[in-house]
């Protein structure tokens, strides 16, 4: 009965926000701009600042799929991967108040609210790779090019057809920095660099920036792109490997999620004292935080291959 009240508030909620023409995605980001950060003090400021405090848990996977979206230029959708969160959140409280398990609604309501954000963690291991064979493609030409005329604006005019997002646009910056804004070649490079979060690409910048003050090292960047060739190489021969682990992780989730069925069916006083008595209620609920802990977790190891300077 508390499930249907909550369900019948959240319906009615969300038909007022309709009937005055508000999106939660609107509410969503007005609760996240209204929250007050408390001011540091100047001595935590320097502590901070001397050791930086590392965020830990729920708060570094936001902090993380934060910084995926701005570096993949989808910093705009973030309120509604929030709205999605707080979704996520109350179906896991209905869930939990439909089956009158209070620890399993707050296990769930904190567990199903990271969902979104570890999905984007997740997603950006696909971005990665595509970024990686669309850098191994465009730094190639560009440097034959370059080595050539010993031009770099002329070596990205020339083959900035050829490129696809997110590098043409960045390329296209560059070009529109050095021959509308500021000549300064070197000055428009080091702006690159942080254009794209990638150890081969920022070493690439380095030595071209290296390159426009002494053009006998041009030979030090074909070997660095063929950085990222190695890079597609490794990934292709370990994907199978670097993915096994997830899979094996959501096989057994699957069977554990599934087991409290399996319980009814074998014994129905086991399944009772599962899910009626207090001690069964803490089980369920330690099962499902140790599912979410886990799946974080296997999430941020199951990474693609980089490279690291």
């Amino acid at each position: 009965m508390k499930a249907l009240y909550l369900i019948a508030f959240l319906l009615l909620l969300f038909s007022v926000l309709m009937i005055f023409n508000v999106s939660p995605m609107r509410v969503t980001s007005s609760l996240l701009s209204a929250i007050p950060k408390r001011r540091l003090s100047l001595k935590e400021q320097i502590k901070q600042s001397k050791k930086p405090k590392k965020p830990r848990g729920i708060h570094k996977i936001v902090i993380e799929a934060q910084g995926i979206l701005n570096a993949t230029g989808k910093s705009g959708t973030f309120p509604f991967f929030c709205c999605l969160s707080l979704c996520f959140m109350a179906v896991g409280i209905i869930f939990g108040a439909f089956l009158s398990n209070i620890f399993l609604a707050v296990a769930l309501a904190v567990g199903l609210s990271t969902l979104p954000f570890l999905y984007i963690i997740l997603a950006s291991f696909g971005y990665k790779k595509r970024l990686n064979g669309e850098l191994e493609t465009s730094l190639s030409v560009i440097t034959a090019e370059y080595i050539r005329s010993e031009d770099i604006v002329e070596a990205v005019s020339a083959n900035i057809g050829y490129m696809h997002p997110p590098v043409k646009d960045v390329f296209k910056r560059f070009l529109t920095q050095v021959d509308s804004i500021n000549p300064d070649v070197p000055g428009a490079l080091e702006n690159l660099k942080s254009s794209i979060n990638n150890d081969v690409f920022g070493e690439w910048i380095d030595a071209m920036i290296i390159c426009q003050k002494d053009r006998t090292l041009k030979s030090t960047l074909m070997p660095i792109v063929r950085k990222l060739s190695d890079i597609r190489v490794v990934s292709g021969r370990l994907n199978y490997n670097l993915y096994t682990p997830l899979k094996e992780f959501l096989i057994f989730s699957g069977v554990l999620i599934f087991l409290p069925l399996l319980i009814r069916s074998l014994n129905s006083d086991w399944y009772s004292i599962l899910m009626y008595s207090i001690q069964g209620k803490i089980t369920l609920a330690l099962d499902a935080l140790v599912f979410f802990l886990n799946l974080a977790r296997v999430i941020r190891l199951t990474r693609p291959v980089e490279y690291k300077r």
